[in-house]
């Protein structure tokens, strides 16, 4: 039954990620009637909210659109950046609607952001750990649990991350139609990318519970 899930999950987060690509192609040859690239878009939303700290910066890569808040600036990937295009503006100011987020003292984002150092000490020795606790789970289960515990930190940061994600394509779509950089006609096109982007956070976050559910399984039906 397990691996049932596992595999629906699997072919789930394919389609998902696939529709997500097919979209961002698709509205990124819709031009913004404006002609605001996505960079412009970035420092207009900011301006907007009163946030003048945060530096809008170019970054390699497809999709790698993100916002840092150690050092407070928006990278937005190439396709972003540069791109006049409603796909654009819709990226360019969910990555906005984090910088919102942290300026404002959003809760979710700031158990997020207390959450990264945990979560990275999680993953850099957790594959090992449930590794090991898998071998010697009938003669040292400690091992397992403890892998388990790591696991569940990484399926936490998981589940946090869906409303942050969320909230920020919510202030994004506000924005964007408030601000006319969208209008009736496009503004549809913008609301359907970020949606398509959102189901791959939620994909990923059950992905990662029922990966959780199966070590536990493991733990729980070894031979004692």
């Amino acid at each position: 039954m397990y691996w049932i899930l596992f595999i629906g999950i699997a072919i789930i987060s394919y389609i998902v990620q696939a529709s997500l690509q097919s979209k961002f192609e698709k509205y990124s040859r819709l031009a913004l009637d404006n002609g605001m690239t996505g960079r412009e878009v970035a420092e207009k939303m900011l301006r907007d909210n009163g946030i003048y700290d945060v530096t809008v910066i170019s970054t390699p890569g497809m999709l790698t659109d993100h916002y840092n808040p150690t050092n407070k600036t928006v990278n937005l990937s190439e396709g972003v950046y540069n791109t006049c295009s409603v796909a654009a503006a819709a990226v360019a100011a969910h990555e906005c609607g984090h910088a919102v987020q942290h300026a404002r003292a959003y809760a979710p984002l700031q158990m997020r952001s207390a959450l990264v150092p945990v979560v990275q000490f999680s993953s850099s020795i957790m594959s090992w750990v449930l590794l090991a606790g898998i071998f010697m789970v009938n003669t040292f289960p400690q091992l397992l649990l403890i892998g388990i515990c790591l696991f569940a930190m990484t399926t936490l940061f998981s589940f946090i991350t869906l409303p942050v994600e969320i909230d920020a394509s919510r202030r994004a779509l506000a924005w964007l139609s408030s601000a006319g950089v969208t209008n009736a006609y496009n503004h549809t096109q913008a609301q359907d990318a970020l949606k398509s982007a959102a189901y791959t956070y939620v994909v990923a976050a059950l992905s990662s519970l029922a990966t959780l559910v199966y070590y536990i399984m493991i733990f729980t039906n070894r031979r004692e």
